[in-house]
Order: C-alpha cells, then structure tokens, then sequence
C-alpha cells in the first residue's frame, strides 16, 4: 500500500437537524486530513436553553457512537480516552441571529481517527416529574 495512502484520515460528519426550537447542523461531507494534522470539525446550533449542554460522539466502522465529551456554560468532561487530543470550546452568542457553536478539534490526528462523529444538543423538554424527554420530529 502506498505510504500517503495509509496516512489518509478520512472523517465524516453528518447533518441532524430537531424540528422546533432546538437544532444541531454539522457540515455534510468528509474531511480528508494526513496523519499529524489538527483537524476542527463544525457544529452550529441554536436553542433557547440559558445553559445548554452540547456532546460529541465518535462512532468507528461495525462500532456502536462512543461518548467523547460534553461542553456546557458552567463545565465540561471529556471521556479518559479522549483526553489528550480532543477539544471543543462552545461558543455562545448574546445576540438572538447570531450563530452558536461547539467545533471539535482533533490535534496530532491518528489513522485510528477515521470515524463518524456526532454532535448533539441535551434535550430540553421536560415534564411536571422532571424526566427528560426525547424531542421527536416526525416526517408527517
């Protein structure tokens, strides 16, 4: 195998989008990087929340979405294994118009970075018993 091929990172990123007032927006497509590189990958999103809780998934080939890390106004957590190389800063907005975001930045990246990563937003719906509920958008 060629040597600039097996140094090839490829990343994917895939839009999700809630129906209502919340909504997560990643750029579509792949990124292609060589290995050592920092590499960001976007997430726009707007809610209402005064504290938003934001988190970023990496899921490997025939591997389930792994936990990576969460952001919020008043803390953050990163997984052990993601401590190292993997940031996010979430970026807030006073102004209503303007966009809101939490870019994840992979530093030194590996071949073991190639993966679908995932940003979501926490779910603001709740009850009158404090459970949390899943916001659904339904095609019809």
């Amino acid at each position: 195998m060629e040597l600039w091929l097996r140094n090839l990172l490829i990343l994917a990123a895939f839009r999700y989008e809630c129906r209502g007032e919340d909504s997560v927006t990643q750029t579509l497509g792949h990124v292609i990087a060589t290995e050592g590189e920092q590499v960001t990958l976007d997430c726009q999103f707007d809610t209402l929340d005064t504290n938003p809780y934001l988190f970023w998934y990496k899921q490997g080939a025939n591997d389930f979405p792994k936990y990576m890390l969460r952001r919020a106004t008043f803390g953050s957590d990163n997984a052990i294994e993601f401590q190292r190389r993997f940031d996010a800063h979430l970026n807030l907005t006073t102004f209503k118009s303007a966009s809101k975001s939490v870019p994840l930045s992979i530093q030194r990246s590996q071949l073991s970075d190639s993966a679908v990563y995932y940003c979501a937003l926490r779910p603001t719906v709740t009850t009158g018993y404090t459970a949390t509920l899943q916001k659904l958008g339904y095609p019809w």
